[in-house]
């Protein structure tokens, strides 16, 4: 399912037109993208938690040369499914 997708179904669910689901799933994205920023977690209940985590810097190899090469360090957003989630695809 891609963005247009879930869209529509949001829409056909939620009783909305297409254009006010897309507008309210861009908030939420854009409300769970800042909070990411900012280092908070977002937990939605039953759903799943969004988070922010630390790679260290690692040691890598170059396919191509076969060389040792540093990989930076960076975050990286992480998601954990939540119970009913999980319960409901099993």
């Amino acid at each position: 399912m891609n963005k247009t997708e879930l869209t529509s179904a949001i829409a056909a669910k939620a009783g909305l037109s297409k254009v006010d689901a897309k507008k309210a799933l861009d908030a939420a994205i854009e409300a769970i993208t800042e909070a990411l920023k900012a280092g908070d977690k977002v937990a939605l209940i039953g759903f799943g938690t969004f988070a922010v985590a630390e790679r260290g810097e690692r040691q890598g190899i170059n396919p191509q040369t076969k060389q040792a090469i540093k990989i930076a360090a960076k975050k990286q957003a992480k998601f954990k499914a939540g119970a009913e989630l999980d319960a409901a695809i099993q």
